[in-house]
């Protein structure tokens, strides 16, 4: 209270200072304000014309660094993409299936998990963005250098008939699946439940299982393969819709090879070969990351 009171009596002391300040100065007489004289300068300004000509400061310097973001992940996506899934598990259930069934089926089934895991993989990797960017950066360089080393020392160890090997897993795994569907079928011939007369839905029914158990098969095999976690690397630190794009295509061109011409090269791919350039093409990634080091604020 007596702090208050104190505080209260300086506060009027302090404005009955400037009032006799104030007085003060009203006794004695006023000089006359001058104003500063302009002076025009001596160099010509630009014109309303000249000025909309100019280029803004600030255009020209973020469409480069977004343009180099958007190139390096795609390219980064497409590449790694390619290198990883020739020959790989996801390749071989997809050649298999389509030596038995519509290729068309087969691909749009494949395709449709290979896409849907793109880009829950890159968004995956898009959130880790809030972690400091040079922190990601260079973890994320780290382990793409460990993964190329990896590669190089698989295929080092890799007998030569691991294609073949890859191949027979693949077919086993889809055999067994079309023993269960054919199980589910008799089953249902058996009950009854199957007589449709009408042949158009049968078909569609066949194709949609068709499409179902290869989207299926695509998508576990698919879940927690190198390219998967090359997704989440790359969507963390390059620019995410690069990285989904070029991923895609990589996944459309390894998936439509598979499908078409899987029968001719199933058994004559060398898998060690393919996984010695990937582990190559990871490195180089690596490196020109390091060199390039596109900043993607």
């Amino acid at each position: 209270m007596n702090r208050y009171i104190l505080f209260l009596i300086l506060a009027l002391c302090l404005v009955a200072r400037s009032n006799v300040f104030a007085n003060d100065d009203d006794l004695q007489p006023k000089q006359p304000v001058l104003l500063p004289i302009p002076v025009e300068s001596a160099v010509p300004q630009p014109t309303i014309e000249e000025k909309k000509a100019l280029p803004e400061p600030s255009a020209g310097n973020e469409k480069p660094n977004t343009a180099i973001g958007f190139y390096h992940a795609f390219i980064a996506a497409l590449s790694v993409i390619i290198v990883s899934e020739l020959g790989d598990k996801t390749w071989f259930i997809a050649a298999v299936m389509a030596m038995r069934h519509s290729r068309l089926t087969v691909f749009f089934g494949a395709m449709a998990a290979l896409v849907l895991m793109t880009i829950l993989s890159a968004c995956l990797g898009w959130i880790t963005q809030i972690i400091p960017h040079k922190l990601t950066f260079y973890v994320s360089t780290a382990l793409f250098a460990l993964f190329g080393l990896k590669m190089i020392h698989e295929a080092y160890h890799m007998s030569p008939n691991e294609g073949q090997e890859e191949y027979e897993e693949a077919q086993a795994e889809v055999q067994k699946e079309e023993l269960s569907l054919e199980t589910n079928r008799f089953m249902d011939m058996e009950s009854g439940s199957s007589q449709n007369p009408n042949s158009y839905w049968r078909i569609i029914s066949f194709v949609s299982t068709i499409f179902i158990k290869s989207f299926t098969l695509t998508f576990l095999a698919e879940w927690g393969d190198r390219s998967q976690l090359t997704t989440i690397i790359l969507g963390a630190r390059e620019s995410v819709s690069g990285v989904i794009l070029g991923a895609i295509l990589g996944h459309s061109i390894c998936t439509g090879i598979a499908v078409v011409f899987g029968r001719l090269i199933a058994k004559q791919i060398s898998v060690r070969t393919v996984t010695l350039i990937g582990g190559v093409v990871f490195i180089l990634f690596a490196l020109s990351a390091l060199v390039l080091d596109v900043d993607k604020e």
